[in-house]
């Protein structure tokens, strides 16, 4: 990933705060054809243990693929939003804007454990099933389901744990213009109808900025 000073996010806290954010991760890893091999996967962060924790489909290539490749990376995004020079106030001064897309993203690189243990499957479909159902009314279990019926599912799955290696972090927010830029972009992405522009402007709020 490109990442100019700038933008560069090194903060542990930041860093695995977008991690938990995030709704869904891409998992990539090296393919034999020359093309990355890609799976969209909900990923739990486990700091205290250094790990990724999801799962994916036993039918899926792309597990075999990940236990050849024993290395994988996991990309988490945040924010995003399209940027018009048209909030720039330098606009009127000088005209020298163009568009850009701020954005923030995580990645995070390790090595990667394939898991088909029915045992450490379970706790990981527990967990991962806790953490989406939190916000639930009356939150669903897996002990909810029949125990039968859960091990047959969890037959039909392979666990992935990505040890944290190396995190990468990048937030593009307007911290290469001046002040006076940055306010407008803010201004302008706050006062659009879509939510994603009105996070990002949120976002912008507290970022401090380098040049």
């Amino acid at each position: 990933m490109y990442n100019p000073p700038a933008f560069r996010e090194d903060r542990p806290d930041i860093l695995y705060g977008l991690i938990r954010e995030a709704r869904l991760a891409l998992l990539v890893s090296n393919g034999a054809t020359g093309v990355p091999d890609v799976t969209h996967l909900p990923m739990l962060l486990i700091e205290e243990q250094g790990v990724l924790l999801g799962h994916l489909a036993r039918a899926n290539p792309h597990a075999a693929a990940l236990r050849e490749a024993g290395r994988a990376l996991a990309i988490f995004r945040g924010a995003e939003a399209y940027v018009s020079p048209n909030w720039y106030p330098s606009k009127a001064e000088h005209h020298r804007v163009v568009p850009t897309w701020n954005y923030e993203a995580v990645h995070v690189e390790g090595t990667v454990e394939m898991i088909d243990e029915p045992a450490r499957l379970h706790a990981i479909v527990s967990l991962l099933t806790e953490r989406q159902e939190a916000a639930q009314p009356r939150p669903w279990s897996v002990e909810d389901a029949p125990a039968a019926f859960v091990a047959g599912q969890l037959k039909g799955i392979l666990g992935v744990s990505l040890r944290i290696e190396r995190l990468i972090g990048k937030r593009k927010l307007s911290q290469n213009r001046d002040a006076a830029d940055r306010a407008g972009a803010e201004a302008g992405l706050a006062s659009s109808a879509d939510p994603r522009d009105r996070a990002m402007a949120a976002v912008m709020k507290g970022a401090a900025p380098r040049r």
